[in-house]
């Protein structure tokens, strides 16, 4: 068996409870790549989880810095030796990657690879994806040792305890999805039945104080009162259900940590680059608060989701007594006022209606080709 850093059964087993303590898909691919590559003293290592258009859904690497991933551009294709573990299902050893006649060469910035082994991540008949190290290390001074039988049986394991946390992950980030969608579900509820029933009596009572303010004045007055009594009342309904939509970690970690924390887990669920700044920026009222972030990860979503961005870049800091945030992207970017005469692009509604509720401003800078740029002021209180 290979000898590493670490050796032995003990680091066996310390990769394998690594790679199941984490839930979060993204985490557990990356502790599977860092352990393969410590346990098998490997130079590099990548795994690849295969979307359904030649391409890969997530890609992670190990031993590349962050400013070599970002100069070697996007995500590979599924070709060469790559298409062919996934395809084939198969593990692939080989001496020297470059003198394979499957290889299709690689990105100017990428790093130059010799010796390879890789093999796929299995769910039963499923490859659900490709996991590689290139570049054995060794003290021979000539260079790479190169991977053996051994090497390639303990990547196996690796690889089978690695199918096993990339479907548990998968499996804890759709249950939450639905608990999410649950909750959302009860809070209409709530909302309809609650709210609605005020708003269809406070409808009711306000036609009859209409009928009767000429021939009745009295009784319309005492009609009158009891609309005012049921706005009250819905007010109150309404405020609740803000209060519980209200996220929680705005309230634990304040306005700067959320922003930070989901921009964080945005960059890397994604493959454009997400960044985050924050400057000077002081405390703001709790609606205020809100309505930034909301507006943020509306912004965010429309950036990523529709504008093809290769980067976005947040900003929030402080503007007098208020604050700016700012979501600026490369993208495909629109015309704004060909939108406005459309009556569409409900995001943009929805955030000048956020801006405007807590005394601010919302500015949208866009032209075809062009990207975009989306502001929002907020006074301050």
């Amino acid at each position: 068996m290979s000898q590493g850093p670490r050796s032995g059964l003990a680091a066996v087993s310390s990769a394998l409870l690594a790679m199941s303590r984490h839930l979060e898909v993204r985490d557990v691919l990356k502790t599977i790549v860092a352990s393969a590559r410590d346990l098998l003293d490997a130079q590099y290592a990548a795994l690849g989880v295969p979307d359904d258009h030649g391409g890969f859904a997530q890609f992670v690497v190990d031993g590349v810095s962050e400013e070599q991933w970002r100069a070697i551009g996007p995500l590979p294709r599924q070709h060469g030796i790559l298409a062919a573990m996934l395809r084939e299902a198969k593990a692939e050893r080989l001496a020297d990657v470059r003198k394979d006649p499957r290889f299709e060469g690689w990105p100017g910035a990428h790093p130059d690879l010799a010796d390879f082994l890789g093999l796929p991540i299995k769910d039963g008949e499923e490859v659900i994806g490709a996991l590689f190290l290139a570049n054995k290390r060794c003290a021979k001074p000539e260079g790479s040792c190169g991977f053996t039988e051994d090497d390639e049986e303990l990547l196996s394991i690796l690889a089978q305890h690695a199918a096993i946390a990339l479907t548990n992950a998968r499996l804890y980030e759709r249950s939450r999805e639905l608990t999410i969608a649950e909750e959302r579900s009860r809070l209409a509820h709530e909302l309809h039945d609650a709210v609605s029933q005020k708003l269809f009596s406070l409808r009711l009572t306000a036609q009859a104080a209409a009928a009767l303010v000429d021939r009745d004045p009295a009784r319309a007055k005492g009609e009158l009162h009891q609309v005012a009594s049921l706005a009250a009342e819905a007010a109150d309904e309404l405020r609740a259900a803000v209060v519980e939509l209200r996220p929680a970690a705005l309230d634990e970690d304040g306005l700067i940590a959320t922003l930070r924390t989901q921009i964080q887990v945005l960059d890397r669920a994604h493959t454009a680059r997400v960044t985050f700044t924050g400057n000077g920026f002081r405390a703001l009222p709790a609606a205020q608060e809100e309505a930034l972030l909301r507006v943020a990860q509306e912004a965010l979503h429309n950036a990523l989701r529709h504008s093809g961005a290769d980067r976005v870049d947040v900003s929030i800091g402080r503007h007098g007594c208020g604050a700016v945030l700012r979501v600026a992207d490369d993208g495909a970017g629109f015309d704004p006022t060909a939108v406005r005469r459309a009556g569409r692009h409900l995001g943009l509604v929805s955030m000048r209606d956020r801006a405007s509720g807590v005394g601010g401003t919302l500015t949208v800078e866009s032209a075809p080709g062009k990207g975009t740029v989306i502001e929002m002021e907020v006074p301050g209180g």
